[in-house]
């Protein structure tokens, strides 16, 4: 489990980037895999992502995730999701005591998100597709329709692929150029392939929450495809013709 110092400031919010370990999951899920949508035993599962909850100190039923589809989509949350009925979208905001919000992600980057003066907190998954399309403001805009302000809000993008085991073509850079030409620093050589370019997913989201107004940006020193014995990594499961992959738990709750 990561926390940063940045939100462990605030007094009555507790958050956790959670890794693999500690969990009952076993062979390419080993071992705290939280995700409903894999392949996984459901009851490890289930009981995976009750441990997590235990180390917030939170009930199983607190738990709020979604079906995540790479969107920019958030949702207000005020209440649990009925089981088995995961709605699809890939942000939630919330300003009510005792609900965890949680991403799910295994390379994409998990993002937190809380002011504590309003007393809102907000978690987005952020892939590149989801970065790109706008995730990460749709996500601070639900928590100001809620009372924040961006000047009060602290974000941390947890662990995720890092840009030294991210390669991409070479056809995947105009989008992002289009967007903003300095996104170009978001781009290094391939030392390995001349036509191929590092991303950097990370510094990307980091920078797109400064761009709209956030002050209080931390980032966690994680590479997800690279630290095997700590993360789970769809890439590496890929790049390894394996069948499945697990899912890490990133998540935030207002304390009651």
């Amino acid at each position: 489990m990561i926390t940063v110092s940045a939100l462990n400031e605030h007094t009555g919010i507790r958050h956790a980037f959670f890794s693999r370990d500690g969990g009952v999951s076993e062979g390419i899920y080993a071992s705290l895999n939280c995700g409903p949508g894999s392949k996984d035993d459901p009851e490890k599962v289930r009981r995976n992502r009750a441990i997590a909850m235990e180390y917030l100190d939170m009930p199983p039923e607190a738990l709020v995730t979604l079906r995540q589809e790479h969107t920019s989509k958030t949702l207000i949350v005020t209440e649990p999701f009925a089981p088995g009925d995961l709605p699809a979208a890939d942000a939630l905001a919330t300003n009510v005591p005792g609900l965890a919000l949680g991403v799910l992600a295994a390379d994409c980057a998990p993002v937190l998100l809380a002011d504590p003066k309003a007393g809102v907190i907000g978690a987005a998954h952020a892939g590149w597709r989801g970065a790109l399309g706008g995730v990460l403001k749709s996500v601070v805009e639900a928590m100001e329709s809620l009372g924040a302000k961006r000047e009060n809000m602290t974000a941390a993008v947890g662990p995720c692929i890092a840009q030294r085991s991210y390669q991409v073509s070479a056809d995947f850079a105009p989008p992002f150029l289009a967007e903003d030409e300095l996104n170009k620093s978001f781009f290094a050589p391939c030392q390995h392939s001349a036509d191929k370019l590092l991303f950097d997913l990370p510094g990307y989201c980091a920078r797109r929450l400064a761009v709209l107004g956030l002050v209080d940006v931390v980032r966690t020193p994680c590479d997800t495809f690279a630290q095997e014995e700590r993360f789970f990594s769809f890439r590496r499961s890929v790049q390894r013709g394996e069948p499945d992959y697990g899912r890490q738990l990133s998540a935030i709750v207002i304390e009651r």
